[in-house]
């Protein structure tokens, strides 16, 4: 009798062990991705947008969810260094990553001095590095970096989700016309959906 409860007490923690590496696995594949979430874009700062804050909280709550499941988490901090910058500029308050998703210990911190995160940076080798076929991304501006950023993440191979009340934009003019930032969101977003990204919420995000 002894030895049959052995026996299934062993193969019983044999199971459990085999149903949870799957899990396990898959969020090892997957990875957050926060794009310059920094001071100079919220109130006071050098470059304001339309609505910081509440793409802040809402990135907060995705974070804090990505890193409770162990989900790998990488922020991407732009960094100006092109004559006739006004924002992000080098030993300013303004080019700190908002301490809403500020880095925690051991979370990776990549410097890009493009729209495209990718671009000259150890992003991509990074990500490959790791075998991450999954990209959750979110941040700001959504119509400059999060769009250039995600396209090519597309473009790389990989997988994306955009956070879409996670990422925040401005007014622009384009031709003499004023287009409003919640106009500018919505057009990026439609157009990242037709191919480049699934788009979800913060609240579906961390349903899963």
């Amino acid at each position: 009798m002894k030895i049959t409860a052995l026996l299934v007490a062993f193969i019983s923690i044999t199971l459990g062990a085999v149903a949870q590496r799957p899990a396990k696995q898959a969020n090892m594949e997957q990875a957050l991705l926060i794009v310059d979430i920094q001071k100079d874009y919220f109130p006071g700062g050098n470059h304001p947008l339309k609505g910081p804050e509440e793409a802040a909280q809402q990135a907060a709550k995705v974070l804090a969810h990505y890193r409770k499941k162990g989900i790998p988490v990488i922020h991407i901090q732009g960094l100006s260094t092109n004559e006739g910058a006004t924002f992000f500029l080098p030993n300013t308050e303004g080019v700190k990553i908002h301490p809403s998703v500020a880095p925690a210990a051991g979370e990776k911190v990549i410097t890009k001095h493009y729209p495209n995160a990718f671009r000259e940076t150890e992003l991509l080798a990074y990500l490959h590095a790791r075998h991450i076929k999954k990209l959750t991304i979110m941040g700001m501006m959504t119509h400059v970096c999060i769009d250039a950023t995600v396209k090519a993440a597309r473009d790389y191979g990989f997988d994306c989700t955009v956070v879409a009340d996670a990422c925040a934009t401005l007014d622009v003019e384009i031709q003499g016309r004023k287009v409003a930032a919640e106009e500018v969101q919505h057009a990026l977003l439609g157009a990242m959906a037709f191919y480049y990204a699934d788009i979800k919420t913060a609240a579906e995000v961390t349903a899963e």
